[in-house]
């Protein structure tokens, strides 16, 4: 019997869901960041992992994946994950298409590294697409590289189904959150800006509920999440004014279009209503105390049921 064959078949049945990067733009630690987890992190005084910018790849399968998002870091994120590369060619990638939750440089610029591949299906709103064609018009400077990216529209009020992911479908669902600072309607926030992603899988009858840039839980996200049987979600800020805080920033996590996790309105008070759930929070800044795994942040989470995303976290739903 070719136990490999039956491993193989094994995986088949279920949804695949690896992290690629778990961090906030700048990655962990940011390279010009010197608040008390940066430093502690380099110099050893604080029991951290270092995290590349945030992504994550979805499979039905395990070789063939899907994209959410392509972080500035996906060389490295690529080269760490060894089921993108099935090797079955000369030139060969298990990547067959990438998925944008928004159009924020840390979740886009990944596709100028990605240029040798093209071309490559992107699926993203048209207001992502018009971000991406105007203040970062990433789709025009790509066309020189044999055709660029395909565009295929995301309809934020409509599923999708993506072409050799049978089992597979994408719930877009319009999330409150800011446009990138580029943008020119940076200060007129549209329907499509941001989603987030329902991905339920019809051969396992599991649903995934990813919203890296979550600003605001309404009674509606709350049902989704209830239903799901894996939520991931923006993890950004454990407090709303953390960044005045520790003294890097004067903007407050609303004002940025992310949801803080402790206190009153946090996401936490949220995932403390989840019964089935696996409940992991991701696109986690810098700041946070709950990148240090010996701070009583980090502890209160594990004692509420909590995964922090780390790079090369594995989920199968």
């Amino acid at each position: 019997i070719d136990l490999g064959l039956i491993f193989y078949g094994i995986k088949l049945k279920l949804m695949h869901i690896y992290i690629l990067g778990s961090a906030a733009g700048g990655g962990f630690p940011q390279w010009n960041c010197n608040c008390s987890n940066c430093a502690g992190i380099r110099n050893g005084s604080i029991q951290a992992k270092p995290r590349t910018q945030s992504s994550i790849a979805i499979s039905e399968n395990g070789i063939d994946w899907i994209l959410c998002n392509a972080s500035p870091d996906i060389r490295q994120q690529l080269f760490d994950f060894k089921a993108s590369q099935p090797a079955r060619q000369l030139r060969d990638t298990g990547i067959k298409s990438v998925i944008l939750m928004d159009s924020q440089l840390d979740h886009t610029t990944g596709l100028l590294t990605l240029r040798e591949g093209c071309p490559i299906d992107v699926w993203c709103t048209s207001m992502v697409h018009q971000d991406l064609t105007t203040g970062f018009p990433i789709f025009n400077m790509l066309k020189h590289w044999n055709g660029g990216l395909q565009h295929h529209e995301i309809d934020p009020t409509q599923s999708f189904k993506i072409k050799n992911f049978e089992h597979l479908e994408f719930i877009p669902l319009i999330v409150k959150s800011a446009a990138p600072p580029y943008s020119p309607h940076r200060h007129d926030p549209h329907d499509g800006d941001n989603i987030a992603l329902i991905v339920k899988d019809h051969q396992t009858q599991k649903q995934l509920f990813y919203a890296p840039g979550l600003g605001h839980i309404d009674q509606s996200i709350l049902n989704i999440m209830q239903n799901s049987d894996c939520v991931m979600i923006d993890g950004t800020l454990w407090t709303d004014d953390e960044m005045q805080r520790t003294g890097v920033g004067v903007k407050t996590g609303r004002e940025m279009g992310h949801l803080y996790i402790d206190g009153e309105g946090g996401s936490l008070n949220y995932l403390d209503q989840l019964t089935k759930a696996k409940k992991i929070l991701i696109h986690i800044n810098n700041t946070n105390p709950i990148l240090n795994e010996h701070s009583a942040e980090y502890v209160k989470l594990k004692r509420h049921g909590v995964d922090v995303a780390f790079d090369g976290m594995q989920i199968e739903l």
